[in-house]
């Protein structure tokens, strides 16, 4: 490892690979993590301080409108008391003139009209209450849908941040690891380790998502060397029976290779898979996202996630399906013993003397709309042998040349 030197290729720097490279990375990162943060949180202050000032403008704005309607209400009512104790007093002082009973019934009234007063006055009070709960009530509700929608955008924009440092992580440290273990192979084959190291990252993540979103299912990585796919997925139910196996492929290269459909199609028969699916960044010409080819499934990693959850469901049901079909020999003796069961034949029974009794009310129906029918026949008979009586009558009197308002087209034996 002392001897190795790794050239840049832009610079022509040669230097020795050794753990200061990782925490000078890490420290990179950490920093610039730490920057990205500081400004988010500005920015939050910023909006939250703008919102503040926005609520702050609003509370205002209703004291002011209380203020202003409470004077106006204050004002009507001491004018509406002041002209009510002028005519007061001029009444009572015509009625001390005429009778000391008449003053008793102002002094009531007066009494009456201060009671109303003392009650609007307290009805305005719980007016003014009432708005102010309900403009604070409202400045609340919207403080939080702004609040919780600038989280949602936060957590979002975090998550994303986070999937991609993970993801340049575990690129660094398996690139690491790798540089420790095999120098002199990179060496050789930069390239091609590149792209396979990259194809490891995505398996390993793969590996950890399957199982961290299927806790329940068997996550089994193949390791490297062995023919066959690179996970494979065994399903079971909630009672913990295998239902079904889902095999992946991960490739992470520029371009797809109609090759790989015929070996993992092969890696199927061979490992009794249910179900083969290929993760990959590059797509075959004839497709753009997500699909199914020659019986095998192709989605990208951002995918793969929601492929896994609609595959398993499906196999469940299959295996569902397939259970219910068990046990089918018993499932037609019992229902041979309930066809010919009492219960059946008592309901049976019943059916059948409803459709009888509808059967003799439709024909009693009948015979009597019949009855009618035979009745208007004959009578119509009888016009028609009497039209006919008259017109030979009259055709043996004045001949057959008289011009009859009857014709043929209208003549009632005709039409019959």
């Amino acid at each position: 490892m002392a001897g190795f030197i790794i050239t840049c290729p832009n610079c022509n720097n040669q230097f020795e690979p050794g753990d200061s490279i990782r925490d000078e990375i890490e420290k990179e990162l950490r920093g610039k993590m730490v920057d990205w943060q500081k400004k988010k949180d500005e920015e939050f202050k910023l909006k939250e301080t703008a919102f503040a000032q926005q609520l702050k403008l609003k509370e205002e704005e209703a004291a002011l409108l209380l203020e202003t309607e409470k004077k106006k209400l204050q004002s009507e009512l001491q004018e509406s008391i002041r002209k009510s104790v002028a005519t007061d007093f001029e009444n009572q002082l015509k009625m001390l003139q005429q009778n000391a009973t008449d003053n008793e019934e102002k002094l009531k009234e007066a009494r009456k009209k201060e009671l109303e007063f003392l009650q609007k006055e307290q009805s305005l009070k719980i007016k003014e209450e009432e708005l102010q709960i309900t403009v604070q009530r409202q400045l609340i509700e919207e403080r939080e849908k702004l609040k919780e929608q600038l989280q949602k955008e936060e957590t979002e924009r975090l998550g994303l941040k986070e999937q991609e440092y993970q993801l340049r992580m575990k690129e660094l440290e398996k690139q690491l690891d790798d540089q420790k273990k095999l120098a002199e192979e990179m060496r050789r084959k930069s390239e091609q380790g590149s792209m396979q190291l990259q194809g490891e990252v995505q398996e390993l993540m793969l590996e950890e998502m399957l199982q961290a979103a299927f806790t329940f299912d068997k996550i089994e990585p193949v390791g490297k060397g062995v023919r066959g796919a690179d996970c494979i997925q065994t399903v079971h139910n909630r009672f913990g029976n295998e239902v079904g196996r889902i095999i992946y492929e991960s490739k992470r290269t520029k371009d797809f290779s109609n090759d790989w459909i015929e070996k993992l199609k092969a890696d199927m028969r061979t490992l009794g898979a249910d179900v083969a699916v290929i993760v990959t960044q590059a797509f075959p010409k004839d497709m753009d996202r997500f699909g199914e080819k020659e019986g095998v499934y192709i989605c990208s990693f951002a995918e793969v996630k929601s492929v896994a959850l609609l595959l398993r469901d499906a196999l469940l049901k299959v295996y569902e399906a397939k259970k219910s079909q068990e046990n089918k020999g018993d499932k037609m003796v019992m229902l041979y013993d309930y066809l010919t069961g009492a219960e059946f034949n008592e309901q049976w029974k019943a059916i059948r003397e409803g459709f009888m009794s509808m059967k003799l009310s439709i024909q009693r129906e009948r015979d009597a709309m019949e009855k009618l029918w035979k009745a208007r026949e004959k009578q119509l008979e009888k016009v028609l042998l009497n039209a006919a009586y008259i017109r030979g009558s009259i055709e043996g009197i004045a001949g057959t040349d008289v011009n009859l308002t009857l014709t043929d087209e209208t003549d009632p034996l005709l039409l019959e």
